[in-house]
């Protein structure tokens, strides 16, 4: 069939990114003038704007007297900067889209339509973001480039290199003989021990990691005690895991990649910094209620049958090894630091890359174990994209338009509208694409909207970083589904079916978590 063929779908993506550059532009009616300290240029125009002053900076305002006007527009303004020789002026739009922008939004077209039916691999797609922000002229090389090695890049790099250390050296092996130890014989103690603990544990360790271990260690019991694929057994057991972890990584900063990326991006707009304990305090309580809510509602949704029983298991695992010792001790140390960062102000990129050289150094790792086993794609194309294509929304002028696009319906609501808003928007655009992408598309527009509320950014950062935990609609919306998922033993319209029940209950408990821990904390 044509309509499903690759060619078929770049071609659709490709046109629509063509329709919406032949949209018409808005040019708006207010720009913002920078680097005119004196003035002059306010004064030059005084027939064609009013000049309306920032409080508290050196810039300025120019609202047009006559919208639709040649001289109510932006290159108008540019050229008699021009004209007058004030060669540091700049000229921004407040309410109306720029050229630049309106390339990017035509840019953003394509790359949705390519996240959403892949096709071409997604490391790919993510590869042609920093391509296209360069031919679009939206950015120079170095600014579209330099994101893919962003720290937060690295920090998720080492993350996934202790995750196959851990598993090389047979600590998870370890895990799963503990939990079936403490599990017996029973199908849904089993699943809730291992995916509430794993659940949890995404919190310090990333939620594809923690889902995979799951798995690995969940799939050879199933197969022994006949659990066959698309029962309500395998469904609750399979689900059971990408639910309970997705949920668990919003409570560090290392939980996931969406959560370093918030954290980043509030900084990179704000000056803001969240410290890794400060993520905790403020997170881990929701993480630590919708983990089991979670996977709670899984059991409600597709009950397993009683009727299968997990084998027996006899095995002694013996002592711990030196290696199984070594890495332990390597990767705590490196949490410690992690956590203790606003003591000793060392970032968690530098820290976790000394974690990973020390593993290797103490022969808990070969290089080749690292280049063998970690997903370079995802870890250096797919997060680096993912940022590069937050952060051209910011100096495209795009979040700006938006921000003020959208301010009106939320002005004057206070910070609960703003972030319900925010969480249910974030909940749903998560499912669509990567959840480190949809934090760094809506963060740059959703910051500005807390600054014209008087909202503190920090809560939305926070909140964003919480609510895209809940990809629970598609396989493709975070990779602990698509984890799953690959090995087949429920459909995709069964994730959406439980995704439909599970992720406005998550939400609603969240609101909650966040009205009354924060309201404790002082946040709000």
């Amino acid at each position: 069939m044509l309509f499903k063929t690759n060619g078929f779908k770049l071609a659709i993506a490709f046109l629509l990114g063509v329709a919406v550059f032949l949209l018409p532009r808005p040019e708006g009616t207010k720009f913002k003038i920078s680097g005119d300290g004196t003035g002059q240029l306010s004064a030059a125009v005084v027939p064609y704007f009013t000049m309306i002053p920032e409080k508290g900076k050196t810039s300025y305002i120019l609202k047009a007297k006559a919208p639709g006007t040649e001289q109510a527009r932006a290159d108008f303004l540019e050229q008699k900067a021009f004209d007058m020789g004030l060669a540091k002026v700049q000229v921004d739009y407040v309410d109306g889209l720029s050229p630049k922008a309106k390339r990017f939004l035509s840019m953003l077209a394509v790359l949705i339509v390519l996240f959403v039916i892949e096709p071409i691999p997604l490391e790919i797609t993510a590869l042609l973001i920093g391509a296209s922000l360069v031919l679009l002229q939206i950015t120079d090389v170095k600014g579209a480039w330099a994101p893919y090695m962003h720290p937060v890049v690295i920090f998720i790099m080492c993350c996934l290199i202790f995750a196959i250390a851990l598993d090389k050296v047979g600590l998870t092996r370890r895990l799963g003989y503990y939990i079936i130890k403490k599990a017996g014989n029973s199908v849904t103690r089993f699943t809730f021990i291992i995916a509430i603990g794993l659940g949890l544990a995404s919190s310090f360790m990333h939620d594809a990691a923690a889902c995979a271990i799951g798995i690995v260690t969940m799939l050879p019991l199933m197969r022994a005690c006949g659990i066959e694929p698309n029962t309500t057994t395998a469904k609750f057991m399979m689900l059971s895991l990408p639910f309970a972890c997705s949920c668990g990584g919003m409570g560090t900063l290392v939980g996931g990649g969406r959560c370093m990326v918030s954290a980043a991006f509030l900084k990179e707009f704000t000056g803001i910094e969240i410290t890794f304990f400060e993520w905790i305090k403020y997170c881990m309580p929701a993480a630590i209620i919708t983990v089991p809510v979670a996977v709670f509602l899984v059991y409600l949704v597709y009950r397993p049958d009683p009727k299968f029983k997990l084998p027996d298991f006899d095995e002694n695992l013996g002592p711990m090894t030196g290696a199984e010792k070594k890495a332990l001790i390597i990767i705590s140390l490196s949490f410690l630091c992690w956590l203790t960062k606003g003591l000793h102000g060392i970032h968690y990129s530098v820290i976790g890359m000394i974690g990973v050289a020390a593993l290797v150094l103490f022969k808990v790792l070969k290089w080749r174990d690292v280049n063998d086993n970690l997903e370079w794609g995802t870890a250096l194309f797919i997060f680096g994209g993912g940022i590069s294509l937050g952060l051209a929304m910011g100096y495209s002028g795009a979040a700006d338009y938006f921000a003020n696009l959208f301010f009106p319906l939320i002005q004057g609501k206070g910070w609960l509208v703003l972030f319900a808003g925010v969480a249910v928007f974030g909940a749903l655009v998560t499912n669509a694409m990567a959840n480190v992408a949809a934090a760094a598309l809506i963060l740059p527009i959703v910051i500005p909207m807390a600054q014209l509320e008087g909202v503190n950014p920090m809560i939305l950062a926070l909140g964003l970083g919480m609510a895209t935990s809940f990809a629970m609609l598609l396989v493709i919306g975070c990779p602990p589904n698509a984890i799953a998922y690959s090995y087949r033993y429920f459909k995709s319209s069964d994730l959406t079916k439980l995704g439909v029940v599970v992720t406005p209950a998550l939400l609603l408990i969240l609101l909650g978590v966040v009205c009354t821990w924060w309201k404790v904390l002082g946040l709000i």
